[in-house]
């Protein structure tokens, strides 16, 4: 009878844990050409996470001007099929924005190699019209802010989003494709 009492006192306690975990997979799309991904990092106990669908270069030229996939002057959903999807434990600081702990959709303003990282509090959110306006609603943006560019010591053929620590409350948003590398940091409380 202990035996029973302690396991559903055990069963009971992480019940709860269990059931607030976000299901990962419903922010990707089922059966895309483009993988879903994810990255995620743990800053001061919280976790910081992401989805995305990363597509492959094949041939194309990705960022920049004429004939480009995503051209100067537009918004990119920052991946292939359902835009990019970030949920935070923490209430994260990115570039003097508060972010509150909750769950976002990033989009990215391209202008000649500077790029905007751009928040957006609706999530389930399709992508960017052929015109390469937003296919959201800027009224419900939480922050728009500078990344950091660089090029990548070689090509990155499948996009690619890392989340790290930089040690303390710190960490760092990174996307790499094609030639480029854009990051931006965070804190984290």
């Amino acid at each position: 009878m202990r035996r029973f009492a302690a396991l559903f006192l055990l069963a009971a306690a992480t019940l709860p844990l269990a059931l607030a975990q976000t299901d990962k997979k419903k922010f990707a799309t089922p059966n895309a050409k483009s993988p879903a991904s994810e990255t995620s990092v743990t800053i001061n106990g919280k976790e910081i996470w992401m989805v995305y669908h990363a597509p492959s270069v094949n041939g194309r030229k990705i960022f920049g001007g004429e004939g480009a996939l995503q051209p100067n002057g537009t918004n990119w959903r920052g991946g292939a099929d359902q835009a990019t999807f970030l949920h935070t434990d923490a209430e994260l600081n990115i570039g003097g924005t508060t972010i509150p702990a909750g769950e976002y959709t990033l989009f990215f303003a391209l202008n000649q190699g500077n790029w905007d990282l751009i928040i957006n509090k609706q999530t389930g959110q399709w992508g960017i019209k052929r015109d390469g306006s937003a296919n959201f609603d800027p009224a419900n943006n939480v922050a728009k802010v500078p990344m950091k560019m660089g090029k990548t010591p070689a090509p990155v053929e499948k996009l690619k989003y890392t989340l790290s620590s930089g040690g303390g409350n710190k960490g760092t948003l990174k996307v790499e494709w094609e030639n480029t590398s854009a990051s931006v940091d965070f804190t984290a409380k």
